[in-house]
C-alpha cells in the first residue's frame, strides 16, 4: 500500500485506515477525485498555493477549533477473526486524521460528524487488519532492507535530513521508532499482498489527459487565476496521483472481499 507508506505528510501513518475501509466509500472516493484534482493544482505552483493558504489560515483562526470527542469510545472498538482493536489503538488513528479534518473544517466552515469519522475509521481499522492477517496467513513479510528503504524514501518526500529526524517527528506525533517500523513492514506486507491479488497497477496516457482536463474545467469553474502548467509537465504528478487511486480501490475491493468470510465485530 504504497500510497500511505509513501504519499503521506508526518504524523499521518494511519490515514491509511480510511483508504482501506470497504464501508461508507462511495461520497469519501468523489472527496478523493475532487482532493486529486485539487493537488495537481497546487503542485503546479507552489508559490500561489503557499500565499493562498496563508490567506485561508489567517481566515481560518477565527473560528474555533474543535475538539475530538472520545468519551463514547468502548474498550474493544472491533474484534476481527478474535483480534481486538482497541481503545488506545483507535484514538490514536482518530486523533492523528481529527486534526486534519478539524482543519479542512476550519478553512470551509463546514460542521464536522464526528460520529460518521468514528464509523469510517473504525471500518478502515478492520480492513487493514484483515489485510495484515491475510498477509500473516501467507508468510508474507518484508525485509529489514525493505523498511529501511522506505524510511529513507519517507525522509525524501518529507524535505527531512535524515532517518532520525523523520523519527522524531513522527515521535511527536506519538509514535515511537519501534511502533513506525512495524507500521511501515505492516504497510509493505499488505503492497505485496495487494500486487499478489492484482497484479502489476498500469496508467494510460489517455486517463492522465483526462484528469487533467478536469482539473483545468476545475480551475476556470472556480475562477481561479492560478494557470496549470502544460499536461506534459504534470505527467508525473497525474500518473502517481492515479496510481495511488486505483490502488486505494483495488485495496477497498479485497479487503471488502475478504471481510465476507470474516468474523467482524464492531462496537461502536
Amino acid at each position: 500500500m504504497k500510497k500511505w507508506l509513501l504519499g503521506l505528510s508526518l504524523g499521518t501513518f494511519a490515514v491509511v485506515m480510511t483508504a482501506c475501509s470497504g464501508e461508507d466509500e462511495s461520497a469519501e472516493n468523489t472527496n478523493e477525485e475532487a482532493q486529486t484534482q485539487e493537488e495537481v493544482a497546487s503542485d503546479s505552483s507552489e508559490e500561489a498555493a503557499t500565499t493562498e493558504g496563508s490567506t485561508e489560515e489567517g481566515a481560518g483562526q477565527q473560528m474555533e477549533m474543535p475538539e475530538p470527542d472520545l468519551e463514547d469510545v468502548p474498550d474493544v472498538v472491533a474484534t476481527v477473526n478474535g483480534e481486538e482493536i482497541t481503545k488506545d489503538e483507535f484514538e490514536q488513528v482518530y486523533t492523528a486524521q481529527f486534526q486534519q479534518a478539524a482543519m479542512q473544517a476550519q478553512m470551509t466552515g463546514q460542521e464536522m460528524d464526528q460520529a460518521q469519522m468514528k464509523q469510517q475509521i473504525a471500518e478502515g481499522m478492520v480492513s487493514q487488519e484483515l489485510l495484515k492477517q491475510e498477509a500473516e496467513d501467507r508468510g508474507i513479510e518484508a525485509t529489514d532492507e525493505e523498511i529501511d528503504a522506505a524510511i529513507d524514501d519517507l525522509v525524501e518526500r518529507n524535505g527531512l535530513e535524515s532517518r532520525e529526524a523523520l523519527f522524531t517527528a513522527l515521535e511527536e506525533q506519538g509514535l515511537t521508532e519501534e511502533e513506525a517500523r512495524a507500521e511501515l513492514q505492516s504497510g509493505l506486507d499488505q503492497d505485496q499482498l495487494i500486487s499478489e491479488e492484482i497484479g502489476e497497477i498500469e496508467v494510460t496516457e489517455k486517463e492522465m489527459q483526462t484528469l487533467y482536463d478536469e482539473t483545468v474545467q476545475q480551475q476556470e469553474e472556480s475562477g481561479s487565476e492560478q494557470e496549470l502548467p502544460p499536461f506534459e509537465e504534470l505527467k508525473g504528478d497525474l500518473e502517481s496521483h492515479l496510481m495511488q487511486q486505483k490502488q486505494s480501490e483495488a485495496t477497498q475491493n479485497y479487503a471488502s472481499e475478504l471481510r465476507e468470510d470474516a468474523d467482524v465485530t464492531i462496537n461502536l
